[in-house]
Formats: C-alpha cells, sequence, structure tokens
C-alpha cells in the first residue's frame, strides 16, 4: 500500500481504453482512475459512474489534479497526445505501438528525460502467463542452449470490420498491432536480432492493410549465437498453430493457447481473485537425458497479471521503483518495427 493515491486520466475509451487500461490500472492500490477525455460520456459513465469526463486532451491534461496520462488513443494520435501531456508535466503511459516510427519516439523521450517525468509503453504482453513460463524454462536451461523459437499469434477473423485498425491509415495494420508485442518479448528474451527478414501479405478478400506477417530474426553473433527466431501472425488460422516452439540443444518445449487475461477483459471480468491470469494449457517438455533417453513432461504455468505492470508505472512515478518498459526500450522497438517495414517493402533480410 502506497502513502500517496497517484491520480490517472485516460485518454480515449475505445477498445484499448475501456477493455486494456482502465480495468487495469483501476485494479492498482494506490492508482486511481479520476477522469477521462471521451466524446462518448455516456460510455464512461456505464462502468465507471464516478469519473469525470472531459471533452478533448486540453480539458484533460489542464487539470491539476491527474498526475498520469494514459494515452489510448488510434495509434496516429500516440505522438501528439503524448507529448502534449509531457508538455504539461504529466507522466505518460503510451498504448503500444509506441508512436508511429522511431523518430516520433526519439523526441517524446528527449521530452519526458528534459521535463523529468515517467514516460512509459503498455507492453502488457510481458506480463502473460505463458511468455513469463517460457521465461522461466529458458533461465532453467532444461532445454539446454536454444536453437530455434517460433512465437505465434493466430486468429480467425475472415471477416474485414469497419474500424480505423484495419483501414489504410497511418498505424494500421497487423505488423505494428502484434509485431509490437513479438519483437518485444524476443528483444527481451535475447536482446537485438543482427538481421530482421519480414514478409507481409493482404489475405482476407476487401483487406485493405496486411493481415499476415511472417518474420525471420538472426541471431549470428553474441551469447545466443547461432539462433533463429520466426514471428508469426495471421488472421485466416481456423486451427491455430502452437503460440510457442522452442528447440534447444537438450529438448523441446511446445505451448498451445494464449494467455487467458485478453479474454477475461473483453468479457467485462476485472483483475482480481484466485483463477485471475491463471492459464490451464500446460505446454509439453520433452529433454534429453543419459544415453539419449528421452523424458516427457509438462510444465506448470506461471501467473500472468497485467496489473503487475500498472503497479510497477506506479512505483516508477514515486520513485521506488524502476520503469517497467523505459523510453530507450520502446524507442529500439520501433527501429525493428520500422525495419521490418523495410525489409518487407525491399524483400530482402536487413541489419539494425
Amino acid at each position: 500500500m502506497t502513502s500517496r493515491t497517484l491520480r490517472a486520466g485516460l485518454v480515449g475509451y475505445g477498445f484499448a481504453g475501456q477493455t486494456f487500461h482502465a480495468p487495469v490500472l483501476s485494479a492498482v492500490s494506490g492508482l486511481e482512475l479520476a477522469a477521462v477525455a471521451s466524446s462518448q460520456p455516456h460510455k464512461v459513465h456505464a462502468e465507471w459512474p464516478g469519473v469525470a469526463v472531459v471533452p478533448d486532451v486540453d480539458a484533460l491534461v489542464a487539470r491539476a489534479d491527474i498526475d498520469l496520462v494514459v494515452v489510448a488513443t488510434p495509434n496516429a494520435q500516440h505522438f501528439p497526445v503524448a507529448k502534449a501531456a509531457l508538455e504539461a508535466g504529466k507522466h505518460v503511459v503510451v498504448d503500444k505501438p509506441f508512436t508511429l516510427d522511431a523518430a516520433e519516439a526519439r523526441e517524446l523521450e528527449l521530452l519526458a528525460e528534459c521535463n523529468n517525468r515517467v514516460l512509459s509503453v503498455y507492453q502488457n504482453r510481458r506480463f502473460d502467463a505463458d511468455y513469463l513460463t517460457l521465461k522461466d524454462l529458458l533461465a532453467s536451461g532444461e532445454v539446454g542452449r536454444p536453437v530455434y523459437l517460433e512465437s505465434h499469434f493466430d486468429r480467425f477473423r475472415p471477416e474485414v470490420r469497419d474500424r480505423w485498425r484495419e483501414q489504410k491509415v497511418p498505424g494500421s495494420g497487423l505488423w505494428v498491432d502484434l509485431g509490437a508485442h513479438l519483437v518485444d518479448q524476443t528483444v527481451q528474451l535475447f536482446g537485438k536480432p543482427d538481421t530482421l527478414q519480414l514478409d507481409t501479405a493482404v489475405l482476407r478478400e476487401g483487406a485493405q492493410v496486411e493481415d499476415y506477417f511472417h518474420a525471420v530474426l538472426r541471431y549470428e553473433s553474441g551469447p545466443h549465437a547461432p539462433l533463429r527466431v520466426v514471428l508469426h501472425a495471421t488472421t485466416l488460422a481456423a486451427h491455430a498453430a502452437p503460440r510457442y516452439i522452442l528447440h534447444g540443444t537438450r529438448g523441446s518445449y511446445v505451448k498451445h493457447g494464449v494467455d487467458p487475461q485478453e479474454d477475461a477483459l473483453r468479457a467485462g471480468g476485472r483483475p482480481g481473485g484466485d483463477d485471475w491470469g491463471v492459464d490451464p494449457l500446460l505446454g509439453e517438455l520433452k529433454t534429453v537425458a543419459v544415453e539419449n533417453w528421452v523424458r516427457e513432461s509438462t510444465v506448470p504455468n506461471r501467473r500472468g497479471n497485467y496489473v503487475d505492470y500498472y503497479a510497477a508505472v506506479r512505483d516508477a512515478i514515486l520513485g521506488i521503483a524502476l520503469n517497467p518498459v523505459p523510453p530507450e526500450e520502446a524507442v529500439a522497438l520501433m527501429e525493428l518495427l520500422d525495419l521490418g517495414t523495410r525489409s518487407a517493402r525491399e524483400g530482402r533480410a536487413l541489419a539494425p
């Protein structure tokens, strides 16, 4: 329990604000959702009757009682809204992707440093049960030296929906949406790759932006070399591939299914309770013991908890912990996303 309650203002009450930010940050002790900038006050008040609703960003950042501004707008507005909040002296959390490109990301990083404000990006997938389990498994050394990892985000959404994420506007498309998660997780595990090659496609009839990507990250130097990482996402997978496939020098690990927190939040659930973040689908592990005898087992999942992200942001603002996703990491990720876009355009592997 903290001695001071920080008051947060949320910009945007669409899918990200309503599903991922409002309920998650409100579950953190010492952090209060105080105001929302939205053109739909009835929608906000239906779920958060005690929260003030203001008409726009200017009205929100002008409030002296707001400590933290959370940016949950369409991607093209991340940079201008975050900039306005930082210039108003607020701490800022930005939904991913951080910005439209690395140049915007570097400008925000410098502004936060000059104003001595906490600036963080909502990389909630670092707090997924399956990712935390994979991270522990790699650290344990049970599979030996990792040589190959596949990380999939496969969905079946054959109908093109009328929403900005699927329209030909800045910041749309699957690469910046799901690639921002998969690349971030990979860099957290293995560091920056030596090369990245991205293939994208528009597979659904009537789709305007890429709804498929396949990226290959090559590690040819450093402590993890040689290593290949394949990152894959599609909207046309009625039978999804495993979430993770890991091969190492002494075994393999396969994990099906995804962390349950997003589905719970989509269904209107709020963090808390004994079963929050518990993934019942256990991964399968095969390891080689003496004389090539293969041992098969299951791997208990860590418990996922997106609340841990906002608790860390709270503590970073209070000066008692580190920023969970500091701007330098967000800038580095944007550089890799930009590199992937260029790779897909040029049809070749590129070095960062």
